[in-house]
């Protein structure tokens, strides 16, 4: 489904924040709270709109995805940014090595046992006064989708989350949530949570 949500992104807008004045805003103050603090790891990228985003803004930013067609895709699209192929529960990152992380609509296929482990990597590897921003489905207990973008065959579950059970799930790793965005359902999703935490100095 890679080729399929990249076109998508490239022809609807769909991953454009540029379109979305909200998440725009939010990727704006992460920009502008990371500037200067050191790399920025995006994780889950896709096919790197984000990324070439924040690159576009000077941010010393580079993605990770666990697909490698998604990562062809990123390449393709953004030659100027960095991409690799990875999972988040394969990164070995160095403690505070980075200004920041993105888990922007990444994170909920990761069972619930496993994401406040990664969400404590994320911790550790943020520099103090490093930030966080993460961007997610709301709403209780878990859907399993089996068709997506375009009708392609798929399975995979995503883990929804309250706003306030998400935001403790990151106060607990360690890192100290500073805003938080409630977005109403859209034509794409059901409503949504961006949260931005930093790690305390």
């Amino acid at each position: 489904m890679a080729d399929n949500y990249a076109h998508m992104v490239a022809t609807t807008g769909m991953g454009d924040i540029r379109r979305h004045p909200w998440l725009k805003a939010s990727i704006d103050v992460f920009a502008d709270a990371v500037r200067g603090l050191g790399p920025v790891l995006d994780v889950g990228c896709g096919p790197g709109t984000v990324t070439a985003y924040l690159a576009e803004r000077g941010i010393d930013v580079s993605g990770v995805d666990l697909s490698p067609r998604m990562i062809e895709n990123a390449r393709r699209l953004h030659p100027e940014c960095r991409f690799s192929v990875s999972s988040v529960t394969d990164l070995d990152l160095e403690a505070a090595s980075l200004g920041g992380v993105l888990g922007w609509w990444s994170l909920f296929n990761l069972p619930r046992a496993i994401l406040p482990q990664v969400l404590a990597m994320f911790a550790r590897a943020l520099k103090p006064g490093g930030h966080f921003i993460t961007g997610t489905h709301v709403g209780d207990g878990d859907m399993v989708r089996t068709e997506a973008y375009g009708g392609v065959p798929v399975r995979w579950t995503t883990h929804r989350w309250l706003p306030e059970q998400f935001a403790e799930l990151i106060e607990q790793a360690g890192l100290r949530p500073v805003a938080e965005l409630r977005l109403p359902p859209n034509e794409h999703s059901g409503p949504s949570v961006v949260i931005m935490a930093e790690r305390p100095a």
